[in-house]
């Protein structure tokens, strides 16, 4: 079946050139698509006059004769109208203005004036109100679109009614579904949803569209999940009529590795593993999430699924976020495989040209039997002699790109699958982010790991922290002290870091203080963690970097600058570095006040609760679902109108709706995926 057209460029449109593309492209705008996707953000009830007299603040729309209208001040001129109805007068005020604006402004002309009103000086007043002529016809329901510097409202309002004039002629990338595939009461055609959504019929309740849950809402947001769960559908099709490798676990290469553990497989870690060990006996490729709490013991469950691969005859490819903490799990699937005659190697950047040619050879001519790396591992010089399985470790952390790329390199077969990440993923989200893969998961610590002690305090209160410090470091114990930003911004973070290190130096005479952020060069970052972990530092500052698989046990104590900035799952992440030793271990959640009352509800919630499933509850509930699904990787799918937590309960009907189309309707599903996920659609992964 031939590929939907792409949509037209927004350069189709009239009066949009080069710059009017480059604004709209900052706000992730290139094709009609994007402009009729591009929601509003609230929406304005500008359907009735409010006299002036009664106009007491809020935003409102007025009408009025203009009385005067001239330009004050010499060094910062603004120009101040006095518009005014039977009822009483209002000034209005332009910071910023066109000189076309002001010879508009006479007396005795009437206009309309949308705004905020509020009590100046002279009276009320209007700053940069939206004009309209008082001869044009009542608006209405207003929506307000997310702009930029440069685009205004009128001119996205402007471009999006040419998209919707596009619109009624729609191409074939716009599928028409039969009303039995759409929740009761939520069913339009999706040209006339769409308008809808930009154009809402009068009487609308505002206060249902501004929170998303008005029926026409619905009905688009309904359409868009159903197109993420088509593409899982498709993949998973797609994977079970691929053929992968058997792999076979002896029971005697079992015991061999548990015997060679020092510490005993829990019954969660056993369990899961037979899930894995299952999947790994078909010829389907595996597609499996294994989900485990910080310390649950993931990484040895993986190990054994290596181990498998390769007495099935297979490699195994191991893809880590980072290149400290892929050269740990190297060191540690070392020493756990190689007495049973496993070749663990490491791919790393700063190998030299002749070592790296050396180690390809061997990994192309089946001389190594698990592979572990970041990124380098995907590059087309890597090639594998049979690839049969790969492990994805926090695969949020990596584009689709990315994650095709490596599977990509087994030949003449699809390998099998495990996905693994310690950030506890809720239900809802996990079906909406890894719908294709089967879920397992590790719900229970190993025994012996006591709860980190968590506790809360405020930044005035630094100097008792800091006599902890000396105490605790004087005890032949070490720190983590993580600085965080609000910023996504490395450089700042960075320089956040810098100062923080070089204060703390200052200080705590005599305390050996490292610095670790994400800026250093690997070999720079590995040289301080390297240090940290044979007890030449004390207190390591570091960013959010040490956030995944950092494990130093002699670290028992953390503290988290700026704690209220963090989401609960970041701030269990980071906790997780510590208590991995023997004795109590602490978490100090540093704030500056004042704390805002979700901030301090959420930094309550995570000294009393241990617990990761629960705290990602809890995170989805206060502050949505962006930093549990993770940052968005060049060509993820991601959401324009529907929301994971909002529009949960719609699931059940969109999986019906999905199978429905499958058996019914498999010609709406190319075009459906397409309209709704654009580039994304076309990651339909085996």
């Amino acid at each position: 079946m031939a590929a939907p057209a792409a949509p037209p460029s927004v350069l189709k449109l009239k009066g949009v050139g080069t710059a009017l593309a480059s604004r709209l492209a900052r706000l992730n705008i290139h094709d009609i698509r994007d402009l009729l996707l591009h929601a509003p953000s609230r929406y304005e009830d500008r359907s009735r006059i409010t006299p002036i007299a009664e106009a007491r603040g809020g935003r409102v729309l007025i009408e009025g004769e203009v009385v005067r209208a001239e330009v004050a001040g010499r060094r910062k001129p603004v120009l101040v109208c006095r518009l005014q109805d039977r009822s009483g007068s209002i000034e209005l005020r332009f910071f910023h203005y066109a000189s076309s604006l002001r010879n508009r402004l006479l007396p005795g002309t009437r206009w309309r004036c949308y705004g905020e009103v509020k009590t100046g000086r002279f009276g009320k007043e209007m700053i940069h109100p939206e004009l309209m002529s008082a001869a044009s016809g009542p608006e209405g329901i207003v929506p307000v679109y997310p702009a930029t510097q440069a685009l205004g409202q009128k001119t996205l309002r402007r471009l999006i009614g040419q998209a919707l004039e596009i619109l009624e002629n729609a191409p074939p990338w716009l599928p028409g579904l039969p009303p039995s595939c759409f929740p009761e009461g939520v069913f339009l055609p999706l040209p006339a949803a769409l308008r809808a959504l930009h154009s809402p019929p009068s009487g609308a309740a505002i206060p249902l569209l501004n929170e998303n849950r008005h029926p026409i809402q619905r009905r688009l947001a309904f359409e868009e999940l159903l197109a993420h769960q088509l593409v899982f559908q498709g993949q998973i099709h797609l994977r079970e009529n691929s053929r992968a490798p058997r792999l076979l676990l002896t029971e005697k290469g079992l015991r061999r590795f548990t015997a060679g553990l020092p510490f005993e497989l829990t019954a969660a870690q056993r369990r899961v593993f037979a899930e894995i060990r299952q999947d790994l006996e078909r010829t389907v490729p595996m597609g499996r999430l294994l989900q485990g709490d910080v310390g649950s013991g993931k990484t040895v469950v993986a190990a054994l699924a290596a181990l498998t691969a390769r007495e099935g005859g297979c490699q195994c490819a191991f893809m880590a976020p980072t290149e400290l903490l892929a050269e740990q799990h190297w060191r540690t699937w070392n020493g756990w495989l190689s007495p049973l005659g496993v070749r663990v190697a490491l791919l790393t950047s700063r190998q030299s040209g002749k070592e790296r040619e050396r180690l390809l050879a061997a990994v192309s001519g089946g001389e190594v039997d698990v592979l572990i790396g970041t990124h380098a591992l995907f590059q087309k010089e890597v090639r594998f002699d049979r690839l049969g399985l790969v492990v994805v470790d926090e695969q949020h952390r990596f584009g689709v790109d990315q994650r095709m790329a490596l599977k990509s390199k087994a030949e003449g077969h699809v390998p099998h699958y495990l996905v693994m990440t310690a950030t506890p993923i809720p239900r809802t989200l996990a079906m909406l982010r890894y719908g294709d893969l089967d879920l397992s998961v590790i719900d229970r610590l190993p025994p012996g790991r006591e709860p980190v002690e968590t506790r809360v305090m405020s930044e005035d209160k630094r100097h008792l922290l800091l006599q902890r410090l000396r105490r605790w470091i004087g005890g032949g114990r070490q720190v983590y002290w993580v600085c965080t930003l609000i910023e996504e911004s490395e450089a700042l973070s960075a320089e956040a870091a810098e100062k923080t290190a070089e204060t703390l130096e200052a200080e705590l005479q005599g305390v050996r203080v490292g610095l670790v952020h994400g800026r250093m060069k690997a070999e720079e970052k590995d040289a301080v963690m390297d240090a940290f972990k044979a007890g030449g530092i004390d207190l390591l500052v570091a960013t959010t970097v040490i956030e995944v698989g950092v494990d130093v046990p002699n670290a028992g104590l953390m503290v988290i600058e700026n704690s209220e900035r963090l989401g609960l799952a970041q701030l269990h992440q980071l906790r997780g570095r510590v208590g991995r030793g023997g004795g109590k271990s602490y978490c100090i959640l540093f704030y500056r006040p004042p704390l805002s009352d979700t901030a301090r509800r959420r930094l309550a919630y995570l000294r009393e609760c241990h617990d990761g499933f629960a705290l990602a509850e809890k995170d989805l509930e206060l502050r949505g679902p962006g930093e549990l699904l993770g940052t968005r990787q060049s060509g993820d799918l991601r959401f324009r109108l529907a929301d994971p937590v909002r529009d949960r309960d719609l699931l059940p009907q969109v999986r019906e709706a999905a199978r429905w189309l499958g058996r019914h309707a498999p010609e709406a599903i190319p075009p459906l995926i397409a309209f709704w996920l654009g580039e994304g659609g076309r990651y339909v992964e085996v």
